[in-house]
């Protein structure tokens, strides 16, 4: 419900009780906290996720994408209302600039809004080592003007179990070296929590998800990280980290959003 996101800081933080509110297909996740030997993970070479084919966005049809500027397009996010965008922790910067109302992220449009921010918060629990609790939520220094370009996307009552399909959004590259001056979108599914973990054996935390084509070809890439992953009109995810961009049985892996417990 978009209205837990209020003015009320301590309320807004409820974004971040992932631990304690995590369902996900069949697993029950939220019954208890799985207690995985993270430290045992060992590092390997993980590439911001990024959109491979995927097709551009109808204009505007995704008004509450948002681009983060920091003298350059780095990260996507998410407004969820007129005050907070949500994106990924990965991107965090101290100070940013938030574009909203943005198609063509390299030509004025006469739509945009931008607004820097004036507090960025990452998930107390993120971890950059193993990428889990890949949230940040971002303060606007000023409200967003909502109009038909710059609208909240509602935050998640449930959970998305595995085959909804969603879309993901964003500005990263499209061939996993060249960056897209409009907005791309590609549907994909949800996978159950049996091919993610197949896919990446003990690198799939609680607090995150796989989505898209075990068969590769389509793929969230570099630049839109942060972005968001729509199923059903709800913010289910952030585009947060993956092996490569569109590689066979290496689907994006997502952060889930959630923000009550389910049962």
């Amino acid at each position: 419900q978009s209205s837990v996101l209020n003015e009320d800081f301590e309320a807004l933080l409820r974004i971040f009780c992932i631990q304690s509110n995590i369902c996900f297909e069949s697993r029950g996740y939220f019954k208890q906290t799985t207690n995985l030997l993270l430290s045992c993970v060992f590092p390997v070479a993980l590439d911001d996720d990024k959109i491979v084919g995927g097709y551009e966005c109808q204009a505007h049809s995704q008004p509450h994408q948002v681009s983060l500027n920091s003298g350059y397009h780095f990260c996507g996010g998410s407004l969820v209302n007129e005050n907070w965008v949500v994106s990924a922790a990965h991107c965090y910067k101290s100070r940013v600039e938030v574009r909203l109302g943005e198609h063509d992220i390299y030509r004025n449009e006469g739509t945009e809004q931008f607004i820097s921010s004036s507090r960025v918060i990452r998930h107390p629990n993120y971890n950059s080592w193993n990428i889990d609790n890949d949230i940040m939520l971002i303060k606007l220094s000023k409200p967003a003007t909502l109009n038909s370009y710059v609208q909240p996307v509602a935050l998640p009552t449930s959970c998305a179990p595995a085959g909804t399909m969603c879309r993901v959004s964003g500005w990263g590259n499209t061939m996993s070296s060249v960056s897209g001056d409009q907005l791309q979108c590609l549907e994909i599914p949800i996978l159950s929590t049996r091919d993610c973990e197949n896919s990446y054996p003990g690198m799939i935390t609680d607090a995150m998800f796989c989505a898209g084509y075990l068969e590769g070809g389509k793929d969230s890439c570099q630049g839109d990280s942060g972005g968001p992953v729509v199923c059903n009109g709800q913010l289910q995810g952030v585009v947060s980290w993956g092996y490569g961009c569109a590689e066979r049985d290496h689907p994006g892996v997502y952060a889930k959003v959630n923000l009550k417990k389910q049962h």
